[in-house]
């Protein structure tokens, strides 16, 4: 972290050849019950919690705290008792009704980043009406959205996907940590989505991420990088 960088810890769970979902409607479930609750754990750990617009499109994900006790030590600690939902969207097309922007009384702020040209398009399309609508520059800058975010007293933001956003952020060098849970099967289905897609990352033969724990999670294997 960085006076204008939060932490940014990468989440994400994926097959054996690499896919973190399947080519069909119905979401696939690529961990068990114990490791979601490893991941709900991590979530209470954070300011911020992060998804791209595609993955609220397809998954419509709440991006909760589900523990009551962990929501309890939140509240407890001055906290509201889920972290803040962000999204990036170049559009500015989403759905006001899906569960990203479902209000609660609780307080959890929802924001949305996007570039210039895509802001009268939120407001038209009502979301700027269930949600903070912050603009993030001509192209939507990922250093000026960590920027803010940094200001808006965010210190450790869960990055939780899908590939574009994934790929965008390992590509650009803002990740610290990186939590990839492995399934133990195949998807063997090109039609479906990577966990990252073609790119130019820091990470390479020659400059490795830094192993710091491979656990297993009873058929889920935890690998935990760290970038630094």
């Amino acid at each position: 972290m960085t006076a204008t960088h939060p932490y940014v810890l990468v989440s994400c769970a994926m097959s054996l050849d690499g896919y973190i979902d399947s080519a069909g409607p119905e979401r696939l479930l690529l961990s068990n019950d114990e490791d979601f609750d490893r991941v709900d754990e991590v979530r209470a750990s954070c300011d911020a919690i992060l998804v791209g617009a595609e993955t609220i499109r397809r998954d419509n994900p709440r991006l909760l705290v589900r523990s009551q006790a962990r929501r309890d030590v939140r509240v407890a600690a001055g906290l509201t008792p889920s972290p803040a939902k962000v999204t990036l969207t170049r559009s500015g097309r989403l759905d006001p009704a899906a569960s990203f922007f479902t209000a609660t009384a609780d307080g959890t702020e929802r924001l949305v980043y996007c570039p210039t040209p895509a802001l009268e398009v939120t407001v038209a399309e009502g979301v700027a009406a269930v949600a903070t609508v912050v603009d993030a520059g001509p192209t939507l800058d990922l250093p000026a959205v960590l920027a803010n975010l940094s200001d808006r007293g965010v210190r450790r933001l869960m990055v939780e996907g899908g590939t574009s956003v994934l790929t965008q952020f390992l590509t650009a060098d803002l990740v610290d940590e990186l939590h990839l849970a492995v399934a133990p099967f195949f998807v063997g289905d090109s039609r479906a989505p990577k966990f990252v897609g073609d790119g130019q990352f820091p990470w390479n033969p020659d400059h490795c991420l830094t192993l710091a724990e491979a656990r297993p999670i009873g058929d889920v294997v935890l690998l935990r990088y760290l970038a630094g």
